[in-house]
């Protein structure tokens, strides 16, 4: 409910405030394990990604936002885990897992930071969808955080990973973030 109440006051702010539009949210599937994995251009992604589709959408947040008082609570129970930075985390990864086995979408951002360089996206993603067998939606965010200035939400058409895993090649996940990436920014050229 809290979840609910929320996302309509940021899809009202969202819109106001940066006019954000939402293309494509009819790729993402109605239900079953979805991975949305997206560009990442500032703080603001999560809820820019999630805010205008109907299912919940739960991310991974560095763990410090969990030690901030009130915050912390209050993005956990919209669906946030904790997950440790500059390293693998073992418990973040299983969380995102199950999860993704017990149905549910998670929002990634395959870059790890924002404004990380082209070609620098990490594997993380492309394990977790292919460990839990989610179904994966490139996104595009569009434009910058500029007051009134319109930005676009692109969701793309989920990603067949059957070739890769049906290949097993040794650098699958490589080749699966590769792909992820690249049909990313092909959404994002469509829309420009």
């Amino acid at each position: 409910m809290l979840y609910r109440i929320f996302r309509f006051l940021l899809r009202v702010i969202y819109t106001l405030l940066f006019r954000v539009e939402a293309r494509g949210t009819e790729n993402i599937p109605a239900d079953g394990a979805v991975v949305l994995a997206s560009n990442h251009l500032s703080v603001l992604d999560p809820p820019t990604v999630g805010i205008k589709i109907r299912r919940k959408v739960h991310f991974m947040a560095k763990e410090e936002l969990f030690k901030i008082p009130v915050f912390g609570s209050l993005i956990r129970s919209f669906g946030a885990f904790p997950v440790k930075r500059g390293g693998v985390s073992k418990d973040a990864i299983k969380s995102a897992i199950t999860l993704l086995k017990e149905g549910n979408v998670l929002g990634i951002f395959p870059e790890g930071t924002r404004n990380s360089q082209e070609g620098m996206a990490k594997k993380g993603a492309s394990m977790i969808a292919i460990r839990s067998g989610a179904a994966v939606v490139p996104v595009a965010i569009i434009g910058k955080y500029s007051l009134f200035r319109k930005m676009v939400v692109c969701y793309g058409k989920p990603i067949d990973l059957k070739p890769f895993i049906e290949e097993g090649a040794p650098d699958m996940l490589e080749q699966v973030t590769d792909a992820i990436m690249a049909r990313i920014r092909e959404i994002a050229a469509q829309q420009s």
